[in-house]
């Protein structure tokens, strides 16, 4: 006996699913970055988007800025996303460096106002080459003058600071006065959790 056809057949596979499109902060000017496929809402929340700097601000000179995008909330066919971490591109970074130079590296946790703890990696880049001692007082004027800054900064604004270049260089000015520098650069930012209160 042929079996009874089903009815209203069961959509499988792509046709199940549906696109979303997904927009970063409004720190950000709530730009679009891309679309994400999934057949629940529910799994699109925790999903990492990634965009360059460039593309978010319609800036491509920030090209070598790839910023890091955790989608929070999904309304609609839209999908919306928290900030976790940026990070400067390989070549971009190589370019900076010079011969017979130092370069310092200061990765240090801070938090904000608002309690987020944000590991931030600082790489300084000396005229000439630095001696032991010069080093680390460049690293521990790096790590004060991250820490007060973010202090008095809530998440949003911190993430900005960061980002656009502000913090390094109110950064580079603290620092010259030590040793002479050419470069201070925030080269990767990542969001680890919120701080202890």
């Amino acid at each position: 006996m042929a079996k009874k056809k089903q009815v209203g057949r069961r959509l499988e596979g792509w046709k199940a699913k549906k696109w979303y499109r997904v927009y970063v902060p409004d720190a950000f000017g709530k730009a679009e970055i891309g679309d994400a496929i999934s057949a629940d809402p529910e799994n699109m929340v925790g999903r990492i988007m990634t965009a360059t700097l460039g593309e978010v601000v319609q800036d491509y000179s920030k090209s070598h800025i790839k910023m890091r995008f955790k989608i929070n909330n999904v309304a609609g066919d839209a999908a919306y996303t928290e900030f976790v971490g940026h990070e400067v591109t390989r070549d971009y970074l190589r370019s900076m460096v010079k011969r017979r130079a130092s370069r310092i590296d200061t990765i240090h946790p801070v938090v904000s106002k608002d309690k987020k703890l944000l590991r931030v990696t600082v790489v300084c880049l000396t005229l000439s080459r630095a001696e032991q001692s010069q080093v680390h007082a460049v690293r521990q004027a790096i790590s004060q003058a991250l820490a007060a800054r973010a202090a008095e900064s809530d998440f949003e604004t911190l993430v900005k600071d960061i980002v656009s270049g502000d913090m390094a260089r109110d950064i580079f000015k603290v620092v010259k006065t030590i040793y002479p520098i050419r470069r201070v650069e925030i080269t990767k930012s990542k969001l680890e959790q919120v701080a202890a209160v």
